[in-house]
């Protein structure tokens, strides 16, 4: 038992010797140093990252944004935590991002959640019927792409009160009992007649203070060309749907070729896409919004620009929505 107590003694002088010896070799100014490391270190949840959402802008659109959510969840779970941000005055409204705004009416409960096989299924209680008439349509734009936005949704159903919302409260519009992406998003119509009417969703930039986002557009045209030219040809344009939207692709940007394979869409365009000819880069914005557009409107995983035959860069939809 002695020999224990002096073998302890024996090891602590030898640390405190140690440490008086560290001390001794460290400059002074080194040891201020050490004295000013902060002494709290911030928590990082490092199951939260930031996933889409579509909330109204400071233009009153349905916006693409981001919100931090737990990803450590079932799509149930992270359905309703994307869908309580989106109700006014809720539990997640400390989460919309700064000039942007949620739009389901206060009050609405989220009353079920229900998801198998590519389809959601959520009941609201009837609070959720006091949407205003001019956001009604936006309401269900909302909803509907802030879902579709989890991996392996596809289709949503939304009920009030255990009954499928089937029409809107206050215009009457109809609404299909699944509802996709192909519901549209901010419509615009361009229509000379009903007949051969081609529906396009384009992304442009929005911006709010330094920060930039995307906003869908879908246009309904009287034009049968492919989606892709259309989106081309839309975002090089210099008449713009609204002047709060913004293309960053050279009006001069042609679009040369097109393939698609299984989950691949490759595109060939001439050298007028790249920002900097020298650099031969293109654009974040340019990306995004060709990539985003093509995500909504072609059943691929990923976008190849390629410029002169040479691949330029490879976008893969998942990783940006």
């Amino acid at each position: 038992m002695i020999k224990r107590v002096c073998q302890k003694r024996i090891i602590l002088s030898s640390a405190v010797l140690f440490a008086l010896f560290l001390l001794y070799l460290i400059p002074k100014q080194q040891i201020n140093q050490l004295e000013n490391i902060p002494s709290k270190i911030e928590y990082v949840d490092q199951m939260a990252e930031k996933s889409t959402i579509y909330l109204l802008d400071p233009n009153n659109m349905v916006a693409r944004t981001k919100v931090v959510v737990d990803t450590n969840v079932d799509i149930e779970t992270k359905a309703r935590n994307l869908l309580n941000i989106l109700i006014q005055n809720g539990e997640g409204e400390s989460k919309v991002p700064n000039g942007f705004r949620a739009i389901i009416p206060s009050d609405t409960k989220i009353r079920s959640i229900h998801y198998e096989e590519n389809l959601i299924k959520v009941d609201f209680s009837k609070e959720i019927l006091e949407m205003k008439k001019e956001n009604e349509e936006k309401v269900i734009e909302a909803i509907v792409y802030t879902l579709t936005s989890i991996e392996d949704v596809k289709k949503v159903i939304i009920y009030v009160e255990g009954d499928i919302l089937t029409k809107l409260p206050h215009t009457g519009i109809n609404l299909p009992s699944a509802l996709d992406r192909s519901y549209g998003i901010n419509k615009e119509y361009d229509l000379q007649s009903y007949k051969d009417i081609n529906q396009v969703t384009v992304y442009y930039v929005g911006k709010y203070n330094d920060e930039t986002y995307y906003v869908p557009v879908t246009k309904y045209l009287n034009d049968n060309r492919d989606k892709i030219k259309i989106i081309v040809d839309e975002l090089a344009s210099s008449n713009l749907y609204t002047t709060n939207l913004m293309s960053f692709l050279n009006s001069n940007t042609k679009l040369l070729a097109t393939e698609q394979e299984v989950d691949s869409l490759f595109l060939t365009f001439n050298s007028y896409i790249f920002n900097d000819m020298n650099e031969r880069n293109i654009l974040e914005e340019v990306i995004y919004t060709i990539s985003l557009s093509v995500g909504d409107n072609y059943d691929v995983r990923e976008v190849v620009f390629n410029v002169e035959d040479q691949e330029i860069y490879k976008s893969v939809i998942k990783t940006i929505e």
